[in-house]
């Protein structure tokens, strides 16, 4: 499970990220506070994986609580929170020190919650990525920070056709929505090994991405989406 502190002076607000945080699956809300003060005493206290945070409080500026995070929350050999910046704050400067702060992503608001709920699923995925490893290629690299590199048409690995990779990439096309392996295989009719290997291809190639769904045991689910 993912922990994650809702930090917003608005307590409706607040309530309502909460509750888009709790409603998804490998998700838990360990707090949910309403000023810069109180954001630090419960990454204190208890150590969340992810911070929701707004740049508007009444004591101080979400920026300070950002910096001091970083500063602080990483003592004693922990790894220092996530934060997922969450504003009205348009202006270029305050999204700029967001970054520089080492904000995971900055959502403006008013929102749609499926807009928070992507960027949890993305984050879920990103931490899925770089768990159990211990180096990452290039391509793993670009995927955490969201780079979009330039790339040439990767070769079909050995063992692979071009007739059966259209036949995969147009059935997860037409799908319109994340399919898992299983899936792409009962409609493409294949075998479901087999999708899994092409589905990784367009992975690879960048024509879909993997991302990851939690079931009811909290255990992710490979779910693939076609991009372009």
């Amino acid at each position: 499970m993912l922990s994650v502190l809702v930090v917003d002076d608005d307590a409706r607000v607040a309530r309502n990220h909460a509750d888009c945080v709790a409603s998804m699956r490998g998700f838990a809300v360990t707090a949910v506070v309403h000023t810069g003060a109180a954001a630090l005493e419960a990454v204190e206290a208890h150590r969340p994986d992810l911070v929701l945070l707004d740049l508007y409080l009444p004591d101080m500026s979400g920026i300070d609580v950002l910096r001091q995070l970083r500063t602080t929350s990483g003592a004693g050999g922990t790894a220092p929170a996530d934060v997922l910046v969450i504003s009205a704050l348009r202006d270029v400067d305050s999204v700029r020190r967001a970054m520089h702060g080492g904000a995971v992503y900055y959502l403006i608001k008013p929102f749609d919650l499926d807009a928070l709920r992507e960027q949890l699923e993305r984050f879920a995925a990103t931490r899925d990525k770089l768990s159990g490893v211990d180096q990452v290629t290039q391509r793993d690299v670009d995927s955490v920070f969201g780079v979009q590199r330039p790339t040439t048409r990767q070769e079909l690995p050995k063992g692979l056709t071009a007739e059966t990779a259209r036949l995969v990439a147009e059935t997860l096309r037409a799908a319109g929505s994340d399919l898992s392996a299983v899936e792409v295989a009962e409609r493409a009719g294949i075998a479901r090994v087999t999708a899994r290997r092409y589905l990784e291809y367009l992975c690879a190639d960048g024509r879909a991405e993997l991302r990851m769904r939690y079931g009811s045991a909290g255990r992710p689910e490979h779910r693939y989406r076609w991009v372009r």
